[in-house]
């Protein structure tokens, strides 16, 4: 038998048990879900009036969907129990997008002579969301599937709830198909609503603000200052389309700007156009560093090396497009998994592209060019750039499943300035920025210098070309002389001479120097003072192109030159001799010479001498290829047809030259035409001097 104390223990014990079973037993005991560990406890906040209190502790949650959850009188002891202040993705629900529900059983009590009107603040909620006051629908932000729209940078949202007291607030969450860089932690409340009087919420709001715009005072200024320079830079180059450095300066400071207004500010576009619209945006201005990097570094005379810049620009921009069209209509697609692997594979190959500038610099510096410090301050920072945008993006992509958190450590503050955090990727944005600015003053610095001497040079060369060019001279005793030049640039290659020689007769001498600009004339130069020299020696059109000949040999850099020597006595007889120059019109038809190979082709080349003579009345007109070959719009063919036609009519130089540069100059035209009097009638000399304009 035990002892009496045993069975006074034992006894008590069985009492206890059974006591517990009969109230759990009986009809009238409590309901378990009552006592259960899940139980919504009321929050219950007294004395608002005087600020903000935080809606914080643990709120019933659930996944799913039901409308009817929004109605105070919902059991949702059995829902899950979720902190406010993180996304349900770090609180087991990683990666999860769709519907989740909270709901908050709460109790307001206005301090004393507070007003009895109350307001939420609702922050950081992602992604779409509906707010309910005791199933009453009192806000939302976004909207939800089939027609849902979200915001990138959704800002705090202030609601009045009116003169409530208890009940319960419900907050129905839509969470956005995740995308490649979606490290999958995001979903739902992410920070505890705040309620409080209208007055504090507003305060609160306003603080809120403030303390945004003041973090990112320094990023809005940088972004500014980009700005600046793209303006700056597109009015420079469009007052000088030569000027490709300045294009790609525009290119590449506009991007930050449209970023700014895309990804940084509260813009009203709903999140998937706020990325779709951005991705090309980054494409571009990925594009233009790499062409600015190539003019800059001096990179733009290597032919394989822009071909593959062009190429990797077309990829580039194509990549950036499509993974922008995902990003706008993706989401809406019954390929979700699809379109996020699409998105994945579009993002490695703009990410890849990125890295160009490593390979602009390596090739920049294997080349040893003498590049000044500013062009290379800009290549190690633009480098460096890169290689951050390539390290973040790279990292981010299936970090849910990698769990790499490399991304948020290399945009982690490195320090902070007056509220403002620096990361890496603004302390390089900004030096980048300054380097590129500094190497493009240098540039345009060395370029106007440049510019100044090429002007200095053309200015030489006018001036040279008005000395070739005959401006007046004696009139032709029987002749009425008419010439005209129109160079197809500021110099060209066309050149005549009219020198008296002895016993009354006149050498006419023109020719047409291959190529334009300064080159020919500078070749123009050279043939005229030859010219002088020769007729000092023989006055025979044969001769003296047989002289020219010789000495243009070789001295020509691959060029040539057609010209027509022409002996003219005052009683209308005349010899000529052709190299390689269109024949002469005399009249209507075309003067027939023998053929001849241009000067400086071989040296030993032979010209043969024409002879024939001028009555009066006659017309006779000698050219360059230029009026010949004037070009429509269309691309016809001014053509000997027209041709007949003009010197059928007689037209002076002027009016045949006019003819062609309204049809469509493509090279220097030069016309010299004579006219044989009869006897007593006045020799005229007409000459129309070339337009020349300021280099």
């Amino acid at each position: 038998m035990l002892p009496q104390r045993f069975r006074i223990l034992a006894s008590f014990c069985i009492f206890i048990i059974t006591l517990g079973w009969a109230s759990v037993s009986s009809p009238g005991a409590t309901a378990p879900a009552a006592t259960s560990i899940n139980a919504p406890a009321p929050l219950v906040i007294h004395e608002l009036g005087k600020g903000t209190t935080p809606l914080d502790g643990l709120w019933q949650f659930h996944l799913g969907d039901d409308t009817a959850w929004a109605a105070p009188q919902v059991d949702d002891s059995h829902w899950e129990q979720l902190s406010a202040d993180k996304p349900w993705g770090v609180q087991g629900h990683a990666s999860y997008t769709g519907f989740g529900w909270y709901r908050r059983h709460v109790g307001l009590r206005p301090a004393s002579g507070a007003s009895p009107d109350l307001a939420l603040f609702i922050r950081g909620v992602a992604d779409a969301y509906e707010l309910y006051w005791n199933g009453q629908l009192i806000a939302k932000s976004g909207d939800f599937p089939p027609h849902a729209a979200w915001y990138f940078l959704q800002p705090p949202q202030t609601y009045g709830l009116g003169p409530v007291r208890d009940g319960v607030l419900a907050i129905r969450v839509w969470k956005a198909p995740l995308q490649s860089f979606d490290n999958g932690e995001l979903g739902g409340l992410s920070e505890a609503p705040l309620v409080g009087s209208p007055a504090a919420i507003a305060a609160t709001k306003d603080t809120w603000d403030f303390n945004w715009l003041r973090r990112r005072q320094f990023t809005f200024g940088l972004d500014s200052l980009y700005g600046l320079v793209a303006l700056l830079s597109m009015l420079a180059w469009l007052r000088d389309r030569r000027q490709w450095l300045l294009f790609w300066m525009a290119g590449f400071a506009t991007g930050p700007i449209l970023l700014l207004f895309l990804l940084r500010l509260p813009n009203g576009l709903p999140d998937s156009w706020s990325l779709g619209l951005a991705q090309p945006v980054f494409g571009i201005t990925d594009i233009s560093l790499w062409f600015l990097l190539v003019w800059l570094l001096q990179l733009d005379d290597s032919r394989w090396l822009g071909r593959l810049v062009r190429v990797c620009a077309v990829i580039d921009i194509t990549a950036t497009v499509l993974d922008g069209l995902l990003s706008i209509r993706g989401w809406q697609s019954n390929w979700i998994a699809q379109i996020q692997l699409g998105d994945a594979a579009l993002t490695s190959i703009f990410t890849f592209l990125e890295a160009l500038p490593l390979l602009l610099v390596a090739y920049a510096f294997i080349r040893r060019r003498k590049l000044d410090p500013a062009r290379w301050l800009v290549a190690i920072f633009s480098f460096t750039t890169e290689m951050i945008s390539v390290v973040r993006i790279a990292s981010q992509q299936g970090s849910r499943y990698t769990h790499w958190t490399l991304a948020a450590k290399i945009s982690a503050p490195l320090f902070v300035v007056n509220g403002n955090p620096i990361t890496m990727a603004t302390l390089s944005d900004t030096f980048l920025l300054i380097a590129i600015i500094f190497a493009v003053y240098r540039y345009l610095l060395e370029n106007t210098r440049r510019q100044s001497v090429l002007e200095q040079e053309f200015k030489n060369a006018r001036e040279l070309q008005q000395v070739l060019v005959p401006e007046t001279m004696p009139p032709l005793p029987g002749y009425a002389l008419t010439s005209a030049y129109r160079p197809a640039q500021e110099v060209g290659g066309d050149f005549f001479q009219i020198i008296p020689m002895e016993f009354g007769s006149t050498l006419i001498i023109m020719g047409d120097v291959s190529g334009k600009g300064l080159r020919a004339a500078m070749a123009v130069s050279l043939i005229v003072g030859a010219v002088r020299t020769l007729v000092e020696m023989t006055n025979s059109p044969a001769e003296i192109l047989s002289g020219l000949n010789r000495r243009l040999h070789g001295r020509l850099q691959g060029g040539f030159v057609t010209a027509v020597v022409m002996r003219l006595k005052s009683d209308g007889s005349f010899v000529i001799s052709s190299a390689g120059h269109p024949a002469p019109f005399l009249n209507d038809n075309e003067l027939p010479l023998p053929g001849a190979l241009p000067l400086g082709l071989i040296p030993n080349a032979k010209y043969e001498e024409t002879t024939s003579r001028l009555h009066v009345g006659d017309h006779f007109a000698l050219y360059t290829d230029g009026l010949l070959e004037a070009r429509s719009h269309s691309g016809e063919l001014y053509g000997f047809d027209r041709l007949q036609t003009l010197f059928a009519a007689k037209s002076d130089a002027a009016m045949a030259t006019e003819a062609a540069v309204s049809f469509g100059q493509d090279d220097d035209i030069t016309v010299l035409t004579l006219t044989r009097l009869a006897t007593g009638q006045e020799s005229t000399s007409v000459f129309t001097l070339p337009r020349l304009v300021s280099a």
